[in-house]
């Protein structure tokens, strides 16, 4: 169910069958997002997810900001058309690790369930898509610790299923 986290408005998502299933249409401007009350530092995150259509993330070392995007940090991509498993900063940097077209073919599994893990520790980001090194920022300068948010993008029609959200990690103060 959605006990736990706090729905910031942007798109619409619910639990249907046992899935988090998220919304969104091209009208409304607004990133939708489900994000942790907590903030987490060193973590390991494990979502196994369906991307049906549109641009969805993972956010996390993430700080609430009052802008249509609703949140800054960095995030993991979940796009069934490209960048899936790539880091990206939203208020910052912009692209920290772009995947290759051809190496998300490698791993992301269009139209099926995929397996992302994020592992946060200390400095170092990793990103793995069913088992295979998407993305990677050693010595990484950003936040140390911030919520975690499943995102909707504004500006588009999006549809993502999350069947697993699992955070191995203990939040920080």
């Amino acid at each position: 169910d959605l006990n736990g986290w706090e729905i910031n408005p942007g798109g619409e998502w619910k639990v249907e069958k046992g899935v988090i299933v998220g919304k969104c249409d091209k009208e409304d401007k607004r990133h939708g997002l489900l994000i942790t009350p907590e903030q987490y530092g060193d973590f390991t995150l494990t979502v196994v997810y369906k991307a049906v259509k549109g641009n969805s993330g993972v956010y996390f070392r993430s700080e609430k900001v009052a802008a249509a995007v609703a949140i800054n940090g960095i995030q993991a991509e979940i796009d069934p058309t490209k960048d899936a498993g790539g880091l990206y900063e939203t208020g910052n940097r912009g692209w920290v690790s772009k995947p290759k077209p051809e190496d998300v073919q490698k791993w992301y599994k269009p139209g099926k369930w995929n397996e992302m893990v994020i592992v946060a520790k200390g400095k170092d980001l990793t990103v793995y898509v069913n088992g295979m090194k998407s993305a990677e920022a050693k010595d990484d300068p950003g936040r140390l610790k911030g919520h975690i948010a499943l995102q909707l993008h504004g500006d588009q029609e999006v549809e993502v299923w999350f069947k697993k959200v699992e955070i191995v990690g203990n939040p920080v103060p």
